[in-house]
């Protein structure tokens, strides 16, 4: 199954896709789209939407699985990040392609096995799920590589509880479901 993970944010929004199989998950791709404030907002929204729409039609994620918004103290940079999360919504509805929604809590607890693991502690375990040799850089790209993996556990989950004591069914379509990688 191919999975596109996206971490949005106006200034910074990460993708990434992976690849599972069986129980294996790999990175294909991640990059992350840059605009900058000088820019005005229609323009910023426009980037993310064609560069998210780009990375769909190259890579073919079957689902697309999204961070949700986390509405803390600073609510107006909440309204900016909802605004770019609606462009990367808006290209994966464009091109087709079912997504799943996580809250920042539920990709922690599925990567690392805790909701309160910090930045440095998701880029580890991403680094390790995904056999990579390096730490994703930025922060965005280990974030939407979180995400994707998340759903890559999720769907196995779901995938495996559907099967019950019979075999379980491969590369099942997202459904919000659990792929446990190694």
């Amino acid at each position: 199954m191919v999975i596109m993970g996206i971490d949005p944010g106006l200034a910074h929004t990460g993708w990434a896709v992976i690849e599972t199989r069986g129980g294996v998950c790999r990175a294909r791709a991640y990059d992350c789209i840059t605009t900058t404030p000088d820019q005005p907002l229609d323009v910023r929204l426009g980037a993310i939407f064609e560069q998210v729409a780009r990375a769909i039609d190259e890579y073919r994620p079957q689902c697309v699985s999204v961070e949700s918004i986390y509405f803390g103290v600073n609510v107006r940079s909440a309204i900016w990040t909802a605004h770019a999360r609606g462009a990367a919504l808006a290209a994966c509805a464009a091109a087709g392609v079912e997504v799943g929604e996580y809250t920042p809590m539920q990709i922690k607890q599925s990567v690392v096995g805790t909701g309160s693991a910090d930045k440095h502690q998701v880029t580890y375990m991403v680094r390790q799920v995904l056999a990579l040799d390096h730490d994703p850089k930025p922060d965005h790209c280990a974030d939407a590589l979180a995400a994707a993996v998340c759903h890559a556990n999720l769907s196995r989950t779901m995938s495996l509880g559907r099967a019950g004591a019979h075999e379980a069914q491969p590369n099942q379509p997202c459904a919000g479901g659990k792929a446990v990688c190694p």
